[in-house]
């Protein structure tokens, strides 16, 4: 018999056979959730909004502080994950964590959030890949000065649904095409982002000066409605907190990689820490080359006031060399980045609903809980992600603030489920916890305690309006969405689902010890 992989060994403990296939090793974990977290693709839509509430300062310091209480979530969840390396996990964590008495609803809780937050997810990715080809089109056509075409929003609609087929086909084919892709994702953030972060700021004719960057703070109650302070500044970490989540990537993988008790926590840590510092960086690159912060947001300007960074990049290259062609070519990274970070948003979705039919979760489990024969791969999972996430979509031919609400919905889905394994951890007797190699020790309950308050305070934020006066256009949709989902889910389990879910089902028949 061959050695047995020490994370396959512990699945084996927790009573889970090993169905998909172990290939993942460290640098390819990392590489995923890295490319989850993309720097690109959570600053760059919503900087405009976050820069126009407050004015700079509170955005690059924002971020710093965000990155402060993120470390707190990191750690617990790293401790988490090297005690418990099973796909689902955070599902499966509040499971075991929460004890035999309220274990099936912390699960239930916890899955059906992940599961609205990852596939709310796809369409954050599909929604502001489609504004970023929008501003490429305009600017290959002209401007929008020079009757370029400005693509309206029927055409918005289906390049958005497109996007997520095209993930969807993709994520049908085996692990390894996606484990290939995502190795060049990694690449393409990396050295993209060095490219831009170095670039931008040496093409800008002028720099904007440091203390603009660090102690400008102006409101724009004129174009947002909002006049207070600090209801200003807490919209503009909006930005931050949107961008720094997704390291439980390495925590979806676990079951395919190699060593996951000891891969799992140092890919979750590292992730974090390498996009603190990018972020950061790309954050200031483009704030140090805003040409004239007030034209930024003209409807009249050359990217039609549509999407901020493409201004900033446009002004920049236009200033510098009279056309646009560098520009171009830095959206195209950037758009680069949003179709590798669906792409690998797509793959943690379908598990998360794999994970949670194996259980019985989910309306017709039968049918999502079907592994492809040949790819090894829950097809049909995928595709249910990719039909949901086009629904969500459709709003885009009416209502403005459709990206606000599908941001917020993915948000709180997705940092909400993290708060319940962290809650029962916090509240657990120290007795029943079987640390892995990773363990805090007497620290972990400040840090389970303050990473859970950071997280409450995350989710409230997301529910409030981001303008004013609110009208049917300017509607933050989010909190009716998901008080209707949680509702119907909290109906499922009062009225019929808590007589029979038992939370992750073992497939192990442990009590003569074969496996």
């Amino acid at each position: 018999m061959e050695q047995m992989d020490s994370g396959e060994k512990r699945l084996n403990e927790l009573g889970y056979k090993q169905e998909l296939r172990r290939e993942m090793t460290l640098f390819k974990t990392l590489a995923i959730s890295f490319s989850t977290m993309t720097l690109f693709t959570g600053i760059t839509p919503l900087y405009g909004s976050s820069l126009q509430y407050a004015g700079p300062a509170p955005l690059v310091w924002g971020w710093i502080i965000v990155s402060f209480f993120t470390w707190f979530v990191g750690l617990a969840m790293a401790e988490i994950c090297s005690s418990f390396p099973t796909t689902g996990s955070l599902y499966f964590w509040a499971a075991h964590l929460a004890g035999p008495r309220w274990g099936p609803f912390a699960s239930w809780c916890c899955a059906w959030l992940e599961t609205i937050g990852l596939i709310a997810g796809i369409g954050t990715q599909a929604y502001a890949g489609s504004q970023t080809l929008q501003s490429i089109i305009l600017l290959c056509t002209g401007t929008n000065k020079d009757g370029g075409y400005f693509a309206p929003k029927w055409l918005f609609l289906c390049m958005y649904i497109g996007l997520t087929i095209i993930w969807a086909v993709l994520n049908t084919f085996a692990l390894e095409v996606i484990a290939f892709i995502d190795i060049i994702s990694i690449w393409w953030q990396v050295i993209g982002g060095i490219v831009i972060v170095i670039m931008l700021p040496l093409v800008a004719l002028t720099r904007q000066s440091a203390s603009y960057v660090f102690t400008e703070f102006q409101l724009a109650p004129e174009s947002t409605g909002i006049s207070s302070n600090a209801y200003a500044a807490i919209l503009s970490l909006l930005v931050s907190q949107y961008s720094l989540y997704g390291y439980d990537a390495a925590a979806h993988l676990t079951e395919e990689t190699k060593g996951a008790d000891k891969n799992g926590p140092i890919a979750i840590l590292s992730s974090i820490g390498i996009i603190s510092v990018f972020g950061w960086a790309y954050i200031l690159a483009l704030t140090f080359s805003i040409q004239d912060p007030s034209y930024l947001y003209d409807t009249s300007n050359e990217t039609a006031g549509a999407f901020v960074p493409a201004q900033i990049l446009y002004d920049a290259f236009h200033g510098r060399y009279n056309n646009s062609t560098g520009a171009i070519i830095l959206l195209v990274i950037i758009w680069g980045s949003f179709f590798f970070g669906g792409l690998s948003i797509t793959t943690s979705a379908a598990r998360v609903v794999y994970a949670l039919s194996r259980d019985k979760g989910i309306p017709f489990s039968s049918i999502w809980r079907k592994v492809h024969p040949k790819h090894k791969v829950p097809s049909n999972a995928v595709w249910l992600c990719a039909a949901i996430c086009s629904l969500l979509g459709l709003p885009i031919l009416k209502v403005n603030v459709v990206f606000t609400a599908i941001t917020s919905i993915c948000t709180i889905g997705w940092v909400g489920g993290y708060a319940v394994p962290i809650f029962a951890r916090l509240v657990m007797a120290e007795k029943n916890f079987k640390p892995g190699p990773f363990y805090l020790g007497k620290a972990r309950r400040p840090i389970c305690l303050i990473a859970f308050l950071w997280i409450c305070y995350t989710c409230s934020v997301f529910l409030l309006p981001t303008y004013y006066p609110i009208s049917w256009n300017t509607f933050n949709y989010a909190p009716v969405a998901l008080g209707v989902g949680l509702g119907l889910i909290l109906l499922w389990w009062l009225l019929d689902a808590r007589k029979w879910f038992k939370g992750p089902v073992r497939n192990i028949d442990v009590q003569n010890g074969k496996v």
